[in-house]
């Protein structure tokens, strides 16, 4: 019988996939400051997508869709850029990734009945949502489980607020960190569900919980994070469908291109048919002005706020819309470069280094409406975009295999921990 079901379940994950047949992934590899801007420019006329984001010493993975790749390809040799296959299968290993995550759900299962965290494979909408739900339960000296609204489709957007003091303490610094903005980056959620079980179930460093008061939100973007699940693995916006006279047939914003801060100028686009679209209007998504209201709400205390997306090994800091350093650029540079180096002491030997910079000197371009340029705008001294690792260099799947999961967890763990630490110490010494 569990056989049969294996199977049955197998057949299920390989009739999935189908809208990516044709599609093909290539590594791109810019040689120079000039070959990195024109990928950029070749990105935004193609409209194709960036999976993770080249650096002068590392390739990038760009996704494209098989009417775009001869252009693409051509585009590239006219500047000169190298490039080379990344995976010329797309659905095919999609399905391999699918039948990695359903084994290692059937062996949790068979193990503990599924009642724990899952960190070795990819958490899902409901497991998080009643794992927070149980952590307000048993630990209600410390956690508060807050639901600050309801997604476009109404599903709950929740986050965690834990606290020794009730957020109470006012000389306490706040730190607030989400994921989940981006739908696809199934990687990023697991990082902010470790923080949570860090700071509850398995304190190893009671620091943070006497200097700090935390704001941990796992998936910002609920609609879009069910629906790469089970409709489209690529799906990277919110659901929502009242922005545009198009968006019943294109839903979905960007949320990392719908904040206040030069919204809708570069490196976003006004077609909802676009994964960079930016919606009608700043903070048109719900999701973002949850986000933002958490801001406001603690602003005066936030020493700290992270974003996690993926993939790339990088920490981004402002400005992120045309590439000046703002006033705390030594501070951000140097929390950075810490919380980076503490990543990398626990990183295995075949993950890259971590890249710190300002987003525009890393990336070559520039995008506006994003979270961490808008948090350091209104006031966070130290406000970073993690670009977490997790595509796969094999030959068989696409992303991170699951095994990877909690590795990721533990070494982002050390990097929040460094940036917390660093953070505490500047936030006592400012006047």
């Amino acid at each position: 019988m569990k056989a049969w079901v294996l199977i049955s379940l197998f057949a299920l994950a390989f009739a999935k996939h189908e809208q990516y047949i044709g599609w093909k992934s290539y590594y791109v590899a810019p040689s120079s400051q000039d070959e990195l801007k024109a990928f950029g420019s070749v990105v935004q006329q193609l409209d194709v997508d960036i999976l993770s984001n080249p650096y002068l010493d590392r390739e990038g993975v760009v996704l494209v869709e098989p009417h775009k790749q001869n252009s693409f390809t051509s585009a590239l040799e006219s500047y000169g850029i190298s490039y080379r296959i990344h995976a010329d299968d797309i659905k095919a290993k999609l399905d391999y990734d699918d039948q990695l995550i359903e084994e290692q759900r059937v062996a949790s299962m068979a193990r503990n009945g599924a009642k724990e965290m899952p960190y070795d494979n990819y958490q899902e909408w409901e497991v998080i949502e009643a794992y927070m739900e149980d952590i307000a339960r048993r630990f209600p000296n410390v956690a508060t489980l807050v639901t600050a609204a309801n997604s476009f489709e109404g599903r709950p957007i929740r986050y965690m607020k834990i606290s020794t003091t009730n957020f109470q303490d006012t000389k306490k610094p706040v730190i607030v960190i989400d994921a989940g903005i981006h739908a696809r980056e199934w990687i990023t959620p697991p990082t902010v569900t470790w923080a949570i079980r860090k700071l509850t179930e398995d304190v190893t460093e009671p620091d943070l919980l006497e200097r700090f008061d935390w704001i941990l939100l796992p998936v910002a973007n609920p609609d879009g994070y069910k629906f790469s699940f089970t409709s489209s693995r690529f799906w990277r916006k919110t659901r929502s469908t009242d922005q545009h006279a198009l968006s019943y047939l294109c839903p979905g914003v960007d949320g990392n291109r719908n904040y206040d801060f030069f919204w809708n100028t570069v490196g976003t686009s006004s077609n909802p048919c676009t994964d960079t679209f930016g919606g009608g209007r700043a903070f048109s998504e719900i999701e973002t002005r949850v986000v933002r209201d958490i801001l406001h709400e603690h602003l005066p205390r936030i020493s700290l706020y992270l974003t996690m997306h993926s993939y790339g090994s990088m920490i981004l800091y402002a400005w992120g819309h045309d590439g000046s350093l703002s006033n705390n650029a030594f501070g951000l540079h140097t929390v950075g470069v810490a919380m980076a180096e503490k990543i990398d002491e626990l990183s295995l030997s075949h993950f890259p280094r971590y890249v710190v910079g300002n987003s525009v000197l890393v990336l070559g371009y520039g995008a506006s409406g994003a979270s961490e340029d808008y948090a350091h705008h209104i006031g966070v001294p130290l406000s970073y975009t993690y670009e977490l690792p997790g595509l796969s260099g094999g030959f068989q799947g696409f992303h991170l295999p699951p095994r990877y999961i909690e590795q990721v967890c533990r070494e982002t763990w050390e990097g929040i921990v460094a940036g917390a630490r660093k953070s505490g110490d500047m936030f006592i010494s400012a006047p």
